[in-house]
């Protein structure tokens, strides 16, 4: 599990491989802090770890994606440089800054619109038309990773502001009209979809 609250950004330092990728991350996390077998959320994608420099390397470590988060995600879109936000799993007893997250991309969303609001920057997002449902005003959503209030929803979009902080601490400040993000919707919300189906279930 995770909180939506990205703890450093990483960059992609290689790629291999053709129909499972190999991502070799370069992030500010110390190698032997780092267990082969730990899971970190990659712009919202839960990814495990299955290599890692040694110490003194710089800090780098491995993760292979399967033919199928490839289709269901942004990650297929990485290139040797891109950055990624990166939170690593949360712990028992750690602070929960946003909300609960668990790294399962629900969808990918486009960036419909881009607007500068002061020093805030305001996004109008169209989500896949199944996740509509899912995105209530006030509500929370995941995008690449990131833990944001649901400020307003039109039936095929909805709105986010994006603070200073986080646009300069995340992916999220370079994001232009046009670019796919990583969708994670609410698990409250879902879980409440799927219960109203079945009324009798929740009486």
């Amino acid at each position: 599990m995770f909180t939506g609250i990205v703890t450093a950004l990483g960059r992609i330092r290689a790629i291999s491989g053709e129909a499972v990728k190999r991502f070799e991350i370069e992030a500010p996390y110390a190698p032997d802090g780092i267990e082969l077998g730990a899971s970190i959320a990659h712009a919202g994608a839960c990814l495990t770890v299955v290599d890692k420099g040694p110490a003194g390397s710089g800090g780098w470590y491995a993760v292979e994606v399967s033919p199928e988060t490839l289709r269901l995600t942004t990650l297929g879109d990485w290139a040797v440089g891109s950055a990624v936000n990166l939170e690593r799993a949360l712990k028992i007893g750690d602070e929960l800054g946003g909300h609960l997250v668990t790294g399962h991309v629900d969808g990918v969303g486009e960036i419909r619109a881009r607007r500068e609001e002061g020093s805030w920057i305001v996004f109008t997002v169209a989500p896949p038309p199944a996740l509509n449902r899912f995105i209530a005003r006030k509500g929370s959503i995941t995008i690449d990773g990131v833990s944001l209030t649901v400020n307003a929803v039109t039936p095929d979009s909805f709105e986010v502001m994006i603070i200073p902080h986080t646009a300069n601490a995340t992916t999220l400040g370079q994001l232009r009209t046009g670019a796919r993000v990583n969708l994670e919707v609410d698990l409250m919300a879902r879980y409440a979809a799927r219960l109203s189906e079945f009324p009798e279930a929740s009486a």
